[in-house]
């Protein structure tokens, strides 16, 4: 259960939204309803290749990455410059963890400029603050 005031907390930064399991998800849905859903996605993929101790796995976690994300025609494929997707490209056979650094930071950015702002402005967002204050109030007076 969603602490009060939280769904309002999210509307600091999106670092505060991607930080929080049920303002990621409310996040998410938003990003869904509008077909936008790879750029959180990858954003989450990235951020789980970036803590892969294991080099076999980097391998296959940065290819896999690749073939949903980055590739022409990736069944999720997000919106990078042709530079970023070319230089990732000639770089995917030996994998860093680094490797997907700027296209996610080319993604963070979208989603901070763009999406999160027509997220607070979303009905969802609004409803999900109302809720979270009509809770707050009840707890407080029990008698309404």
């Amino acid at each position: 259960r969603s602490n009060a005031g939280e769904a309002m907390a999210w509307s600091e930064s999106v670092d505060t939204l991607l930080a929080n399991k049920d303002g990621l998800a409310a996040f998410r849905t938003f990003l869904k309803s509008e077909f936008s859903e790879e750029n959180v996605e990858f954003w989450l993929a990235c951020e789980d290749f970036k803590k892969t101790k294991s080099s076999s796995k980097i391998a296959s976690k940065a290819q896999r990455i690749y073939s949903d994300f980055i590739q022409a025609d990736a069944p999720k494929e997000i919106n990078i410059d042709f530079h970023t997707k070319t230089h990732i490209s000639r770089n995917i056979s030996e994998p860093t963890l680094r490797c997907f650094d700027d296209a996610q930071r080319l993604i963070y950015s979208l989603m901070a400029k763009d999406s999160f702002p027509r997220f607070l402005r979303s009905e969802a967002y609004k409803e999900l603050v109302k809720k979270q204050q009509n809770g707050n109030q009840k707890r407080w007076l029990p008698f309404l």
